[in-house]
């Protein structure tokens, strides 16, 4: 490899831990907090930053296994840096949600040195980025999911919002169809209503639920089972009127190519925090658009707008509660979402937008 003409001299990492707002739960999960890792690489006086949600653990795995396979790369030679990573790290799985972080900081750091936005230098398509608010969970009573879509609906004027069901693996099917009803008469009529059982029902079942919801017109249904199950969301998907989703925990390409091919969904999700950075979005985007598909964002809004900005069959993204919080809360820069359910780069700023602050964080920081 020649000699780099702009190097990355180092790969620094942290992790934090933001307690949520309230107690959040889906399928049988309840969480009390988030847990981000934040990465930063170094060349030069430009600092590019990416992140991504996972274990603390993942902060070991980039000091000890992924920055040095990055360090003293060409800065802008963002591909080969990533592709070195893959091959550094399969002893550990075939893509680590870390390499994903450092993959995001390098775009940036490369957006950085060449004082362009980020969504420019992926060739932007859009400069407006359809959202969707993300929330309801299973553990909100009426109130807080009235307050919740409400201020996404009426207040923000985002025109479709998704809510959580199969509540303890799709035990208490009563409490998600009252739910759903509930959420559906919060909303109105021209609100676009999604569900996400998490992989929480089985096949018949999910489809029961989806007929005895039918007045709701639920137009989203994520994850009615096991994303692994490729054949189930394909009979489901046959035999409900919402369109089938799932994705999110993708890790890489092959793992979208047997879902697609499998005929399992009407939109392709994907995460940009786990299946590979912005690198492996793009391909993952080409591969739902060779099959006539769109394909959309899950979590994290902020990191994935660039790049869903420069993605021709991009869907909408997810705006995520506990995400957009955090986003929020430990950015400067964080977009705000527009009238209709918009997000829209700054083009006046050069790279993702985005400023980490570590003063804001600091008070969450592990270890």
């Amino acid at each position: 490899m020649r000699e780099a003409e702009l190097p990355i001299e180092c790969v620094t990492e942290a992790a934090y831990r933001v307690p949520t707002d309230a107690l959040e739960a889906d399928r049988t999960i309840t969480w009390t907090s988030t847990t981000m890792i934040v990465v930063r690489v170094h060349c030069g006086d430009q600092v590019g930053t990416g992140w991504t949600y996972g274990a603390a653990a993942c902060r070991a795995l980039v000091e000890d296994v992924l920055a040095p396979l990055v360090k003293d790369r060409d800065a802008l030679d963002v591909v080969g840096a990533y592709d070195a990573m893959c091959r550094g790290d399969r002893n550990l799985g075939r893509l680590s949600i870390a390499t994903c972080a450092i993959s995001a900081a390098l775009w940036d750091s490369k957006a950085r040195l060449l004082d362009l936005r980020l969504a420019r230098l992926l060739a932007m398509v859009t400069d407006e980025v359809p959202i969707y608010g993300s929330g309801g969970f299973t553990s909100y009573d009426d109130t807080q999911l009235t307050s919740q879509f409400d201020h996404w609906v009426h207040g923000q004027g985002i025109p479709r919002v998704k809510i959580k069901v199969a509540e303890s693996w799709g035990e208490h099917v009563g409490r998600d169809l009252t739910r759903t009803a509930h959420a559906s008469k919060v909303v109105g009529d021209d609100t676009e209503l999604y569900v996400d059982a998490s992989g929480g029902y089985t096949r018949k079942q999910a489809i029961r639920v989806a007929h005895e919801a039918a007045d709701c017109d639920v137009r989203w249904f994520e994850e009615p089972v096991s994303s692994d199950d490729l054949a189930g969301l394909h009979e489901i998907r046959d035999a409900v009127a919402a369109d089938v989703a799932a994705g999110e925990y993708g890790y890489d390409l092959p793992y979208f190519a047997r879902m697609v091919q499998a005929g399992a969904v009407d939109c392709l999700q994907a995460d940009l925090s786990r299946c590979g950075g912005i690198t492996e979005w793009q391909r993952v985007a080409a591969v739902a658009a060779a099959n006539n598909l769109q394909i959309s964002g899950h979590g994290a809004p902020n990191l994935h707008l660039d790049a869903a900005a420069a993605t021709p069959n991009l869907r909408h993204l997810e705006w995520l509660h506990d995400h957009v919080r955090i986003e929020t809360m430990l950015f400067d820069g964080a977009t705000a979402a527009l009238p209709g359910g918009l997000l829209r780069p700054d083009l006046s700023r050069s790279e993702h937008g985005l400023d980490f602050c570590d003063e804001a964080a600091s008070p969450y920081r592990i270890g």
